[in-house]
């Protein structure tokens, strides 16, 4: 029997250690993210683990820490110019890219300096 895929489970991004204040506060309040205990085992690793809606984003430490500057996880969301501006009221740079046909789009980076993507289908 073939194995079939059916979704992504989570996305992990990396931060440098000590850093999940700033995690909390970026993917917690800033983006309004709901953050979810890490299973006991894994949470002396540090770091922090959100959901949003079936999926989950888990904020990894890592020691050698570098930035993603073109690899990037792409949300999508509603209401993108709601969120634009919250970013934005946040002091959180906006980056606009090419048009992508049947969605508008941006860029931002995270407090570590990692992309993201967030779109909103037409």
């Amino acid at each position: 029997m073939n194995s079939e895929f059916v979704g992504i489970d989570h996305v992990q991004l990396a931060a440098p250690k000590g850093s999940e204040p700033e995690a909390r506060n970026f993917y917690g309040k800033v983006l309004g993210l709901t953050e979810i205990p890490k299973p006991d085992n894994l949470a002396k690793r540090g770091g922090v683990w959100f959901e949003l809606g079936k999926q989950q984003l888990h904020i990894g430490i890592q020691l050698d820490f570098s930035p993603a500057k073109k690899a990037h996880p792409a949300f999508e969301v509603s209401n993108i110019h709601t969120l634009r501006e919250k970013l934005q009221k946040n002091n959180v740079l906006v980056i606009e890219d090419e048009p992508l046909e049947g969605a508008k789009r941006f860029y931002a980076n995270d407090p570590f300096d990692n992309r993201i993507e967030f779109l909103e289908r037409l």
